[in-house]
């Protein structure tokens, strides 16, 4: 009686029936049927390691999406200069560039018809592209219908700088900059170099400007006709021009001596110029002969980098003529 109890009901304490038991219906044995393999941890929703993969793949869409103009930031890679004024400025600079984008059937404006006629003035390639396609050169930044194409910098060995001062006649006058990391910065004492009879310009190869499109739009052309040389290691550099017979000055607000007691100037010089917050590294001034100070009305502390830099230049450059 207890089986056939179990079979049609059990029974409950006050004396009711619950029922017949339902069985399972085989849903137990599907049950215990394997589901396949784990799947690996990057693939399962929840894991750290699907969540890492998810980070790193949001991470190369926003590096694909970034724009191209100025990721380097050092002129050893090319370079895309976005927008319709910043592609006019470079082009009137005479930067050198390899090809002009244009968005097709973007209305043409005063500086579209002159960036186009300075890219064929200057031998540039004029390609006229679909926005979709312009959007993906640029990366998805904005361009404004426009890109300009810039091949890295060529730059100069620091012993050309030497040579080229030897060949000239005169005695030898360079600017080295130490830290600087603003490119209009580099651009302008470029500038100012080629304004004061210099020979050319030596830039560390690590954690300072390169020759990028806006230093060489901010020298105004004159850096296609002086050199800008990249040292591995700036000090060693200096030491070498200092073995070459160059006496080595840097720009200090604490100098040793007044730019209007530098009696260093009329012979072969190398000028150090140190970053507006940190000034000279230890290294580098070190190695200097001498440190320069430039006199200046009690309410300034200090000067741009490149407008310092102009001033002594301008300084040895007159002593350069009155010493003749």
């Amino acid at each position: 009686m207890a089986g056939n109890s179990k079979r049609r009901g059990a029974i409950r304490k006050d004396g009711t029936k619950k029922g017949m038991v339902v069985g399972s219906g085989g849903q137990s044995r599907r049950a215990l049927r394997g589901k396949g393999p784990t799947p690996p941890g990057d693939l399962r929703p929840g894991h750290p390691k699907q969540k890492a993969a998810a980070r790193r793949a949001a991470q190369q869409d926003q590096q694909r999406r970034r724009p191209v103009a100025g990721r380097r930031g050092d002129g050893e890679g090319p370079e895309t200069v976005l927008g319709r004024n910043p592609v006019v400025e470079c082009l009137r600079a005479g930067v050198p560039a390899t090809a002009l984008h244009v968005a097709t059937g973007m209305p043409a404006d005063e500086r579209v018809a002159e960036a186009v006629a300075l890219a064929a003035e200057a031998g540039i390639s004029i390609l006229e592209v679909p926005r979709n396609d312009l959007d993906r050169i640029t990366g998805g930044a904005l361009h404004q219908g426009m890109a300009l194409q810039v091949p890295p910098y060529s730059y100069a060995h620091p012993d050309e700088l030497l040579e080229r001062a030897a060949n000239s006649g005169r005695p030898a006058l360079a600017v080295a900059l130490d830290g600087v990391t603003d490119p209009r910065n580099l651009g302008a004492v470029v500038r100012s170099v080629s304004a004061f009879g210099g020979h050319g310009v030596v830039v560390p190869q690590r954690r300072a400007a390169g020759m990028t499109a806006v230093a060489w739009r901010t020298s105004a052309g004159t850096a296609a006709r002086l050199p800008v040389a990249r040292a591995t290691n700036l000090t060693r550099t200096l030491r070498e021009y200092a073995s070459a017979g160059l006496m080595v000055a840097g720009l200090a607000a604490d100098g040793d001596v007044s730019l209007d007691d530098l009696d260093l100037a009329t012979g072969p010089l190398v000028l150090v110029t140190g970053s507006e917050g940190k000034g000279l590294s230890r290294l580098v001034r070190e190695t200097c002969d001498v440190t320069v100070s430039i006199p200046l009305a009690g309410n300034v502390e200090s000067l741009n980098a490149s407008v310092a830099t102009g001033v002594v230049l301008a300084e040895v450059a007159r002593r350069r003529r009155v010493g003749r």
